[in-house]
């Protein structure tokens, strides 16, 4: 379709607050700049300290269109932040007031010439005026005049860090034809084998049309086909209750295939697209204090993390970062991501891709920890923003779960108000309404976190939980085991270094770590409080390796940071290792947050420019989908929980013990079945009593690791995993080796050895990102990881270990031939 805006230019310009609310009364000296759609006034100029503040002013947005021949058009504003008026040709045609809402405006008289004037308002000027107060106070922002804007916390929250206030035309402004399909509704069920489709749609006109259901491209499918037809003849009016004998159901990726269909609509010859569609049933299985996600009849462990939007200052991304990003969400083995409640709704294409990607998707309103007014004015806008997302999604199965919203009963819980205080009409009743009505195929959870009847919403035991006892509140890693989390909606949160060559090139060298202003512009701190989440990080360096990390930090600002990162894997390793075992009573777990939104030391799992930090590495070990997790029981030794997200199979469970004189290998044949786990313990695999952990202390400790492997039934290795057996004392070597080659494939691969056993290995190479790292290494065991390169050239770099001084040069063999003088150097 023709859209008239596409190459048109856009230019901005700034007033005071108030003083011109009329485009024909702009000052002639006004100083314009040109601007990018969809954008923020922050994306056109700039975000450093010096600019002003975008909330603080009255901004004007001005295009001017050439129509050529098109007298009736529709424009279209995906979404405007937040409070603003729209003028076309000198009129006023419509007040916005939700950032979330959508506007459409019919021309029908188009001149050869339109000019748009988008005047968006300080909505910092309008929190100073007085409405009435909550019932409680938020603490996670300090004007608590929020409560009445439909607006994001981005910029207003500053666990987010220092990031501009969205204002401006933030989703895409189009203008196009009038279209014939004027509205169509799209929403799928099931009934046995057969795929139910519902559309309701509008023409403009009666007109001849039919229904085209096609199968999606995919691997399995790389030819569109069209798989059902439907003809409805001449009408004007659709409302089609569609019946697809025997579909294929759509799965999160790691439990089977995201089968998708795409349902479009021929109207007079001309194909109208309505989205694409799947088909599955979803429960969240509430009894007994739990929270079970159950699709298509199967329990699902739910693993991923909160998503972050890719520009936090444009909040708009390409499609083909949206799915770099989320490719790397799925390859890693995750498959849930939650949109939360303090931040924005995402853009059709991020719903497209978690369909295709078979990404489930736990939905927050954009509510959160504020007391929600009642007044018939904003239910209705919230209303409206509810349609409008139901709009975007039509018929997508990705989406599993929406939520009233990111803290919104937690908050009141947390101030001591009784449970009838903090009731709220918007979440009893408007939300789980519309849904009903809407998109009846999800489950509903009043808010995130949330407790069964009759129990706090801070309770982590029961319900959706927000689990920091291991973070933020301090408590051991034990706890992690003791706390009885059911599902986690929102967990782990530490101040997470990014990678050396991150560092580098965000701060030009580590020794900003830990005090210096700008690196800490980017640590996450909870409003009012007097700490933040480096603090948290040094604390469990502290009581994992028992070293200062302040003293560290005084010596060697790079170990302190490796030290700070290996305390994170370590907490991730022991949680989800926990987590994700049958037995542990939990049902998913989603990390804060899964990328951060500045660059340094943040929440995420991933940096801003979608480098993986070091604990991605564990969720990513422990979120494939057939996994091995080792567990130090005690004095009943270390358990292997062999867990199955997919069909049956059967194979082997390899243990070798490595010890000073040598290792021992012992094997168990194993048949799991789909969906499913199998509980065995070392020393059953062995068949005697080893106290391979060390638990009893007879005398010195006879194993320095242990290694499980699970290999198919032809012998081929699907997963491993490996702890290493009590503290380790960092000493000048021990005896890492690495070796890189090119396969016929033109991949690279690189092997890496140690005399040992290797703490922590961090594989360590420019413009090369490792399949794996931060991992153990036990001694004189290979260990081979793919590396994908950023750009081209070969792979140079190093390895390197948390216990040993030495680290072992990466380069193709060529380049260490031509260097063995040089051998201690790093390239």
């Amino acid at each position: 379709m023709i859209d008239l805006l596409d190459g048109v230019r856009w230019q901005l310009a700034r007033t005071d607050a108030g003083s011109v609310l009329d485009p024909g009364d702009l000052p002639a000296d006004l100083d314009w700049t040109d601007a990018e759609v969809p954008g923020t006034v922050a994306s056109a100029i700039g975000t450093s300290p010096s600019t002003v503040k975008p909330d603080d002013h009255d901004w004007w947005f001005v295009a001017d269109v050439v129509a050529h021949d098109h007298r009736q058009v529709r424009l279209t504003f995906g979404g405007i932040a937040t409070r603003a008026h729209i003028w076309i040709d000198g009129n006023h045609r419509r007040t916005v007031t939700s950032m979330f809402v959508p506007e459409s405006i019919d021309l029908t008289e188009c001149g050869p010439t339109v000019r748009i004037a988008l005047h968006v308002e300080s909505l910092a000027a309008r929190l100073k005026t007085r409405r009435p107060r909550g019932r409680w106070r938020s603490s996670l922002i300090a004007e608590q005049g929020l409560r009445h804007e439909r607006t994001t916390m981005l910029g207003r929250a500053p666990v987010y860090g220092p990031l501009p206030i969205p204002v401006g035309p933030w989703r895409p402004v189009s203008m196009t034809p009038i279209p014939v399909v004027r509205r169509g509704q799209l929403s799928t069920a099931l009934s046995g084998t057969d795929g139910i489709v519902v559309l309701r749609a509008e023409l403009d006109i009666a007109r001849d049309a039919r229904i085209l259901i096609e199968d999606t491209v995919s691997s399995d499918h790389p030819v569109s086909s069209i798989r059902t037809v439907f003809e409805l003849g001449t009408t004007a009016h659709i409302d089609r209750v569609l019946t697809l004998p025997d579909v294929e159901l759509w799965w999160p990726h790691t439990h089977g295939r995201p089968r998708t269909y795409r349902v479009s609509l021929e109207v007079d010859g001309v194909v109208h697209p309505l989205g694409v569609v799947g088909f599955r049933t979803v429960e969240l299985d509430r009894t007994a204090g739990g929270a079970q996600l159950v699709v298509n009849g199967e329990n699902v462990f739910c693993r991923g993390g909160t998503w972050t939007p890719l520009d936090p200052v444009r909040l708009w991304s390409s499609e083909e970062e949206l799915r770099t990003a989320l490719h790397q969400v799925r390859s890693a083995g995750m498959n849930m991501v939650r949109v939360v409640g303090t931040l924005v709704y995402e853009q059709p294409e991020f719903w497209s891709l978690c369909a295709e990607l078979g990404i489930m998707v736990w939905q927050d309103v954009m509510f959160g920890t504020v007391d929600p007014p009642t007044d018939e004015a904003y239910t209705a806008l919230v209303a409206r923003e509810l349609d409008a997302f139901a709009d975007t999604l039509s018929g997508n199965p990705a989406l599993m779960v929406v939520s009233g919203g990111s803290e919104t009963q937690q908050q009141p819980t947390m101030l001591g108000l009784a449970a009838e205080d903090q009731r709220m009409t918007m979440l009893d009743s408007v939300v789980p309404d519309f849904l009903a009505d809407r998109l009846p195929s999800v489950a509903y959870v009043t808010s995130s976190p949330s407790g069964v009847e009759g129990e706090l919403h801070t309770h982590v035991g029961d319900g959706i939980a927000h689990y920091f006892g291991v973070g933020g509140y301090l408590r051991p890693l034990s706890d992690i085991r003791t706390a009885g989390v059911r599902f986690a909606a929102e967990c782990l949160a530490f101040a997470v270094p990014p990678e050396r060559a991150s560092v580098e090139k965000f701060f030009g060298s580590a020794t900003v770590a830990g005090h210096h202003p700008q690196w800490k512009a980017a640590v996450p701190r909870d409003r009012g409080s007097s700490w933040d989440f480096e603090d948290v990080r040094d604390h469990y360096v502290r009581t994992i390796f028992g070293v200062d990390p302040h003293l560290v930090r005084r010596d060697d600002a790079e170990l302190y940071l490796d030290y700070g990162r290996a305390a994170t894997v370590e907490a991730f390793t022991e949680a989800f290792g926990h987590w994700r075992r049958a037995s542990s009573g939990c049902a998913g777990a989603l990390v804060l947050t899964l990328r951060d939104t500045v660059p340094g030391a943040g929440w995420g799992i991933v940096d801003t420019e979608g480098v993986p930090k070091a604990p991605f590495y564990a969720l990513a070990r422990a979120s494939v989908p057939t996994a091995l997790l080792l567990s130090d029981n005690g004095l009943d030794g270390y358990s292997v929980e062999l867990v199955n997200d997919g069909p049956a199979c059967e194979g082997t469970v390899r243990v070798v013990l490595h010890a000073s004189r040598g290792s021992e290998e012992f094997e168990q044949s194993v048949m799991v079945g789909a969906n499913s786990s199998v509980a065995l313990s070392v020393d059953s695999i062995v068949g005697r009593f080893t106290d391979v952990n060390h638990a009893y202390r007879f005398g010195r400790r006879t194993y320095s690791a242990v290694t499980a492997f699970f290999l198919d039934g032809s012998g081929v290795e699907v997963t491993r995993t490996t702890v290493l057996v009590g503290p380790q004392v960092r000493q000048n070597t021990v005896g890492l080796s690495a070796e890189v080659a090119e396969t016929p494939s033109g991949t690279w691969e690189l092997t890496m050895r140690s005399e040992w056993a290797a703490q922590y290995v961090c594989v360590d190479i420019d413009n090369f990102e490792p399949s794996d790292s931060w991992f153990h290494l036990a001694p004189n065991e290979a260990r081979t990881v793919t590396l994908v390169g950023r750009g081209a050239g070969v792979p140079r770099g190093h390895v390197r270990a948390l216990n040993s001084v030495d680290r072992a040069s990466v380069a193709p063999k060529a380049a260490q031939q031509s260097s063995r003088s040089t051998a201690a150097v790093d390239l």
